[in-house]
């Protein structure tokens, strides 16, 4: 029998500025180095840290913006199997309740985990990104948005196991209010 492959907890943060660009990291860093993903990393466990105060922290730490709670949304739990066949991966995906503004508080700019950098959302089809963000997790952030309303909520079940292909399914899906 295999080894078992480790269980990582993370976040992942959505945080839009007010022409709806979303802020993503060129990662020049593993995981998904060379591709563009949200902000976001591992639950500091050692201090019993919850999702939402880990993005907060993320938050801070990448982009330099202090955030309350209360302007943080769960709106996604995404469990993704053998990712990268390195492990497991429990992610909690945090939307950042109305917009930031991209020229005072988060200027494009050079972090250790890589460039930060505003897109449109019509950009994301052009950008080099994940497998698993390209065809499940960006269509579901997009399908439960909510425009100017609270977002929705969803669940998702990505396998990484198959090396022809991802496999998912929507464990829970609640549109937006």
């Amino acid at each position: 029998m295999p080894e078992p492959l480790p269980y990582k907890l993370a976040c992942l943060c959505d945080i839009r500025d007010e022409q709806g660009r979303i802020l993503l990291i060129h990662r020049e860093r593993s995981p998904n180095k060379g591709l563009c993903s949200p902000i976001g990393g591992k639950l500091d466990m050692h201090t019993g840290e919850s999702p939402a105060q880990c993005a907060q922290r993320e938050i801070m730490e990448e982009a330099g913006i202090t955030l309350p709670l209360d302007r943080l949304h769960l709106g996604g739990l995404i469990a993704e199997t053998a990712f990268e066949g390195a492990g497991h991966w429990l992610l909690f995906y945090y939307r950042v309740l109305g917009a930031v503004s991209s020229v005072d508080e988060v200027p494009e700019q050079t972090i250790p985990e890589g460039r930060l950098a505003w897109h449109h959302p019509d950009d994301l089809e052009s950008l080099a990104l994940p497998e698993t963000d390209r065809k499940v997790i960006w269509p579901m952030i997009i399908e439960h948005d909510g425009g100017k309303n609270r977002p929705g909520f969803f669940a998702l079940h990505i396998d990484c196991t198959d090396p022809a292909g991802i496999s998912w399914r929507v464990e829970e899906s609640f549109p937006a209010s």
